[in-house]
This record gives C-alpha cells, structure tokens and sequence, in this order.
C-alpha cells in the first residue's frame, strides 16, 4: 500500500512541475522561462549621463564635439551667422540667435576646432586675407580654427598661419586682423555663447582626452563598472538575461578606428564567461550604428546627426557588424539572441529601409545558428509596432523590442502618480495583450525604467509604480529587461532599486521551474526511497 501511494505520489508531484511550465515559453533559458533581464548600459557603450564623472578631467569639457555655440562680436555687439543656415557666406549682423547663429563642434583637440551649420557645411577660409565661408561639404585644413578663451568666455578664432578672424565694418567675417588682439572689446574676440552640450558618448569621451588618457579612462571603467560580482547579484535575484549594448567598432578590436578605443571585445567576452558560470543568457544589442541610426550619444553620434540610413556603405557595414558577432558568438552556450539595431529614429530612418537591413541581418544570423533569436527594436518616435509585425523579417525565433518610458514626451509631464499606474494597467496593457495574440515575432519590453516625471513620489508610489510595470510587463511573450544595472541616477540603477525594496521582484518562470524540478527531484527521491529502500 505505501509503495502504490508513493507511486501516485511522484506522479503527482511529476505533474506538479509540468504545470509549472506551462505559459514559459523562451527556448533556451533554464526551464523554457521568459526573459527577465538587466541591461548593461552605460559599460561597452558610454551615456555620459549614466556616469559622469567619466568626463571630469577633459580640458574645455564644455566644448565637446556636437557642443552647439554662438559667437557673438564685442565690437559689433552681433551674431556670427551662416545665411541660408549653410551654403553661403558668413555674416556677423543678427541680433538674436537661432538655428543660423549656432554651430556644431568638431573638436581636433582642446583648441582646435571646426563648425558645422545647421544644414551641415564647414566654415571654411583659403588663408589670410579671405573671407569665412559656410561652403566646405567636408573638413580638413581650410576648416580648421585655432581658439584662444580666456576665463570671461571670449575667445579670438585664428588660421594655422597665426592670423586671427575679426568681425569687419562690412559685417563679414575676414581673416586679416592686423596683430594681436587683446580681450578688450575689439573687431578679433567674440563672445563664446554655449547654447547645448548635451552630447557625452563614446564619440566625445575618446576624442575629449587625448588618446592615451581615453584608453586609460575606459580601461579602468570597464574593468570596474561591470564584474563578475555583478553577474552573482543578478543571479541571486532571479535575473535569468542581461542585454548588453555594443558599438559598431566592436567588430574591429583591437584596432578600432580613431577615436574610439579597444576592449570592447575583451568585455563582452568576459561578460559571456561569467554569464555561464551563473546560468545567465546574454543578447548582444548593436546600440551604436556607423553613422548613428538616431543622433543620440548612446548611438555614438560625432555631433547629432543621422547618416545611417542615408549612406549604404553604413548599412554594409553594420550588416558586416552583425556577421562579426553572429559568427563570434553564434555557438557560445550563453547566446540567446543579437539585435540588430537599438532605437532607430522613426523621424529620420524610413521604414523601408530599415525593413531591408532588418531581413538581411537575420538572414546573416540564420547563417549561423538556427535558434538564437534574432531581435528588431521598434524605431522612436512616432511608430507603430506593428508596422514590424507587417513586415515578414524573419520565420523562426523573432522577436520585437519595445522601449516603454513614462519620460521623453509631454504626454507624461502633468501625470500623479496614479495617472501613471493606470496608464501601465490600461494603455500599456491593452498594448501587450494585442501584441502577444498577433501572429508574428514574440515581444520584448527591452527597456524600462522605475522613474517618471512625478515630482516627490514616495517611497510606496514607486513600489506600486515598479509593481504595475513587473506585473504588466511580465505578460510579455519574450519578457522584459530594466534599463539599467548601475547608473548615478538612483531610480534608474536596477541595484539599487532591489537593495533598497523599491522594486519587488516575484517569483517568475523561472523560479517556478526552479520549485518544480526540486519538486521533481523530491518525488523521484521519495520513490526510490520506498520501492528500493523500505
């Protein structure tokens, strides 16, 4: 009688498990469970906001490549000014400033420097004598500058002969002052207006500091940013994933081109090792194109501009790119899916276009292994989801990465903290439960974050806050990864929000299969126990 109850007993028990499975569906996570990841943002791929002290000792740090400026004549008591926002002369006659009296920074080294107009010319001189123009398409010699700044902010702009620019009594912009000016108010200084110097990525990390000094500064970060310890922490808190952004330059470490700086490729590595040793699935994000697919510093724009989807030299590129890294990693045991590209701008990548690049790159992952997933990032901006879902990217484990933020739009500004809440149960739900019945790609809550814009949230409105988002998002077919691991920004650092209980994590898929195969074992255990042993 015991052995026939013992029997039922591990039947049920077997059974047990079985339904704990149910609903997990990610091949290749421990237990078939969803994804219930971390991003490593901030690490292979520099967001000076995530971490600014990384840019603390670069001389001038305000005037950063893609650092917009004014320059306005003392004497004249006008703004220096590219007609037509480029293609032209230049004047110095405008009593105020808009988008034809702001430049853009190239920056050579701390002194030295070219402009860039709105419509994306060069100023441009031929030497002494000749007037500035906005004319030059692309930049060397004649549209380089050398800057003198004293501590009021004015500087003098002169040519590698030592001739300085001053603003003339035409209201031209001529490189013939006579001598060498003082910081008086004469036709040579100008007034240096910082207008934005929002730019701080790997573009104006690298060539900021000379490039021993950058390689210096990022081998230390990357060395001690991310670590194995981290990889325990995640680990002991359920994260089964992480999502790691790379840079297009990956793909040429050791020797990337200038400026950016090798080791990326060393990290991920490392990365891959320690997510084995833990049992954690890595995605590899591609988060800075050739060109930059968005104009943002997380993208490794030099100064804000596009030229990804304008350029298909980039497009060749980045598919090349992504060859790299599917043929790297394609058999690595922690591999679970590349995506292809991070956040394209809906304003400035047409869809088409990135539709292409999307069937070629899985193609180009299929090439190599026929079950990592391959992941397609909605583009932001105004864009719709299931304009991918239209598109037949790709038949076998696709995958679509949606970015949810209650930030970046003024949709969100006025909101309490329960508007919020109940904009994740009704809006973002709705979302998800008609995502996941659409016969497609899964989906994938690629980036979330436990902040918004209320002012003097407490502690239990982000509790709730946090709880809304895990229990909507954990719906997700493909599941979820919080952007980001570590960041100054407290709300925004995955630690410090579990450290400090503001985010709850419950049990997921894959604690549940955890539950069951000990479950499993127990009953196994049990049975062997009483048919062999008693």
């Amino acid at each position: 009688m015991e052995i026939v109850f013992c029997k039922w007993g591990f039947l049920f028990l077997l059974c047990c498990g079985l339904i704990f499975s149910v609903g997990c569906s990610v091949e290749g996570l421990h237990g078939n469970a969803r994804v219930r990841g971390v991003n490593l943002g901030g690490w292979l791929v520099i967001e000076g906001w995530i971490k600014p002290s990384l840019f603390d000792d670069i001389p001038n740090g305000d005037m950063l490549d893609g650092t917009e400026v004014q320059l306005k004549s003392v004497a004249l008591n006008k703004y220096v000014s590219a007609e037509n926002g480029g293609g032209a002369t230049i004047a110095v006659d405008r009593d105020i400033p808009q988008s034809w009296e702001t430049f853009r920074l190239w920056r050579v080294s701390e002194s030295i420097f070219q402009f860039r107009t709105s419509e994306g010319q060069f100023l441009t001189c031929d030497g002494d004598g000749a007037t500035v123009t906005a004319t030059a398409e692309s930049a060397s010699s004649n549209e380089t500058f050398y800057l003198e700044r004293n501590n009021d902010n004015r500087v003098h702009i002169k040519l590698k002969t030592g001739t300085y620019l001053q603003a003339s009594k035409a209201n031209q912009l001529t490189a013939d002052y006579p001598g060498t000016p003082g910081w008086d108010d004469n036709a040579a200084t100008f007034e240096l207006i910082i207008a934005s110097n929002l730019l701080h990525g790997d573009y104006q990390l690298a060539n900021g500091y000379e490039r021993d000094k950058a390689e210096e500064v990022l081998k230390k970060h990357r060395n001690s940013f991310i670590t194995v310890a981290d990889f325990n922490f995640l680990y002991r808190h359920g994260i089964n994933t992480v999502r790691i952004p790379v840079g297009w330059w990956i793909a040429y470490d050791p020797n990337p081109p200038p400026p950016f700086i090798r080791g990326t490729l060393e990290a991920l590595d490392n990365a891959f090792s320690w997510a084995q040793a833990f049992g954690i699935k890595c995605i590899i994000d591609l988060h800075a194109a050739p060109g930059s697919q968005n104009g943002m510093e997380h993208s490794a724009s030099r100064d804000g501009a596009t030229g990804w989807p304008t350029s298909p030299d980039y497009i060749s590129q980045t598919l090349n790119v992504i060859d790299f890294l599917a043929s790297r990693y394609a058999k690595h045991p922690s591999l679970l899916g590349i995506e292809l590209l991070n956040e394209p701008s809906a304003a400035l990548v047409p869809l088409d276009i990135l539709v292409s690049y999307y069937k070629r790159g899985y193609e180009i992952v299929r090439k190599y292994s026929s079950t990592a997933y391959v992941i397609f990032c909605q583009r932001i901006g105004n864009a719709d989801p299931f304009e991918l879902y239209q598109a037949n990217l790709g038949a076998e484990n696709t995958v679509v990465d949606l970015h949810y933020y209650n930030l970046f739009d003024n949709f969100f500004v006025n909101m309490s903290s329960l508007d919020n809440i109940q904009y994740i149960y009704k809006s973002r739900q709705t979302q998800l439960q008609a995502l996941n019945s659409a016969n497609g790609p899964l989906v994938f809550i690629g980036e979330w974050v436990n902040e918004w814009n209320v002012t003097g949230g407490s502690e239990t409105d982000y509790q709730d806050f946090g709880r809304a988002q895990l229990e909507v998002y954990d719906t997700a077919s493909f599941g979820w990864a919080y952007w980001t691991l570590k960041n100054d920004r407290k709300h925004w650092d995955f630690e410090w929000n579990i450290r400090n209980n503001y985010l709850q994590l419950q049990l997921g898929c894959s604690s549940f299969m955890q539950i069951s195969n000990a479950v499993m074992l127990l009953g196994l255990a049990c049975s062997y126990y009483f048919l062999y042993v008693v």
